[in-house]
């Protein structure tokens, strides 16, 4: 295997270098109108302070008795739900878990089932309020209809009866969990899936160094290539045709047109963060850590936290970056749905 690296272009730092504080309590500028699901536009954004109430779904499917069966996935659900209830002060009653080793069908992951608890975990939000998002599982693509993917391709999720229900894709979650919330209302989501990096369509991608990230043209057509190579590999035949349908996007120029379209688009007012667990472009692991089946990447994120609780986005990102670069290729992919200071400490 011939390692081929992925170098970007950084935009210029939207804010300062400097200590670590806690999120600004006043509204914020985006800079340029962007627009609202009602189709008006919004000036402004602003921080939630979490102090308001908490809620949290989390989703673990290991896909028991199929060919795509995985081990860790609910492991990772119940952990996180115990991680978030010890780190953060959520309640037990307050906390959604769906699995499919549960017997209730009410509580299995189904399609029908994910969405009703995405809408309920959203439901009355108000500023200050802190949600909690988490899913573990199978994720992967499919074609882009609306023109905000860079490499023509929405990512998507699958609950555990995709076969007959189908997957969820990304510009539903986001019209779901981000379009209603209001202002000042905090989302934390983590996406513990293959394909997930864009997984909640959220406009702002940092990079490990505090800047935006923007595609180079040249440099991702040359991933792109290495991206057909690993694929095919691994037997992973979505994966392959994405690999080479990104060779001719990227030479169009259409993913800076798709950039531009999905930062006047996917921009709420409301504090959105997405914590995923690679690239779209890469898969993440399902293994084993201390003799217990478990996500790379949830074990990375409560890991890190356990280690130094009080850390700045940035620092946090390079936290778990480091942690899963002892053994996986993934990178995991921090996400806003606006500009955001990386100085300011990661609350929930």
């Amino acid at each position: 295997m011939v390692y081929i690296p992925h170098p970007i272009f950084h935009l210029a730092i939207l804010f300062p270098a400097g200590p670590a504080h806690m999120p600004p309590s006043q509204p914020q500028s985006f800079g340029t109108p962007v627009q609202t699901p009602g189709g008006g536009q919004q000036t402004a954004y602003q921080y939630s302070q979490c102090t308001g109430k908490k809620r949290a779904l989390c989703i673990g499917i290991n896909y028991f008795g199929t060919p795509a069966r995985l081990n860790g996935c609910i492991n990772d659900a119940n952990n996180i739900r115990q991680f978030i209830i010890s780190k953060f002060g959520y309640k037990d009653e307050d906390i959604v878990v769906l699995t499919d080793d549960n017997p209730d069908p009410v509580k299995q992951p189904t399609k029908v089932n994910i969405i009703r608890a995405m809408k309920w975990l959203v439901k009355d939000a108000h500023p200050n309020d802190s949600l909690f998002f988490h899913f573990s599982g199978h994720g992967g693509y499919t074609k882009d209809k609306d023109g905000d993917e860079a490499d023509g391709y929405d990512e998507v999720i699958y609950p555990v009866d995709f076969k007959k229900a189908g997957h969820i894709v990304d510009d539903y979650m986001h019209d779901v969990l981000v379009k209603p919330l209001p202002a000042g209302c905090r989302l934390t989501a983590i996406f513990d899936s293959c394909h997930s990096g864009s997984a909640l369509d959220l406009p702002y991608v940092y990079s490990t160094e505090g800047t935006i990230k923007q595609p180079n043209v040249a440099a991702e057509t040359a991933g792109n290539l290495f991206g057909v190579a690993l694929a095919s590999s691994r037997g992973d035949i979505g994966g392959l045709i994405k690999g080479v349908s990104g060779l001719v996007k990227n030479a169009t120029g259409a993913n800076q047109r798709a950039e531009e379209y999905a930062r006047k688009t996917k921009s709420s007012p409301a504090d959105v963060i997405s914590w995923a667990g690679c690239k779209d472009s890469q898969t993440s692991a399902d293994t084993e850590i201390a003799g217990q089946a478990t996500g790379a990447m949830s074990h990375a994120f409560m890991k890190a936290l356990n280690a130094r609780p009080q850390q700045t986005f940035q620092q946090l990102l390079i936290s778990i970056r480091q942690i899963l670069r002892e053994k996986y290729s993934q990178k995991p992919q921090l996400s806003s749905s606006h500009p955001m200071d990386i100085n300011i400490l990661f609350i929930a």
